[in-house]
């Protein structure tokens, strides 16, 4: 259950920039930081985008519209943050559609932070990262956030068809990798 609901974090914002501030950090911290994290692998380079994503959330809150989804907005800045820095790590610019090659999955193998107790998992995580980018956004945010279609859409400049489309597909992919190791 979220301690503030996004009026009053945008209320408290209005009235007091940095007490309001303070309270979407508190709110949406954790969940960005993961949601960053599944698409940068490394610890260190979620902080990185995690830091950019709250810079520009506070240089920007203040032409929010309140007509949108502010968990949308900030999922929206978060997703575009952590692309750029994993394009800039590669020094290339990758295309959204574009397969990862492996190289991603490598880097969950060199992160300090990763629990290598659970195989499952470790095996689930190598099955997400071999998906296209596109796909493996739609999976994450509707798997981890639980975020319906149209928040994902909005989320990841698309329609909520075909977030649903690389969804199940994401879903079929990772089925097929997971069997193929077992």
């Amino acid at each position: 259950m979220p301690d503030y609901n996004n009026n009053s974090i945008l209320d408290t914002i209005a009235r007091d920039t940095q007490a309001g501030f303070r309270m979407l950090v508190h709110e949406y911290k954790e969940p960005v930081y993961w949601h960053i994290r599944r698409i940068t692998v490394l610890h260190h380079d979620a902080e990185d985008a995690l830091q950019e994503t709250f810079l520009r959330i506070f240089r920007n809150i203040g032409n929010f519209n309140r007509d949108l989804s502010l968990d949308a907005w900030i999922f929206r800045i978060a997703t575009n943050e952590a692309l750029r820095l994993k394009q800039r790590n590669k020094n290339s610019t990758i295309p959204i559609d574009a397969p990862d090659n492996g190289a991603t999955v490598d880097r969950l193998i060199a992160d300090e932070y990763c629990d290598y107790s659970d195989a499952e998992a470790i095996l689930f995580q190598r099955a997400i990262l071999s998906l296209p980018p596109k796909q493996q956004l739609a999976f994450n945010l509707r798997y981890y956030n639980d975020m319906d279609y149209d928040t994902i859409a909005d989320i990841i400049n698309s329609n909520a068809t075909t977030v649903k489309a690389n969804y199940h597909a994401a879903k079929e992919k990772i089925i097929r990798y997971i069997n193929s190791h077992f």
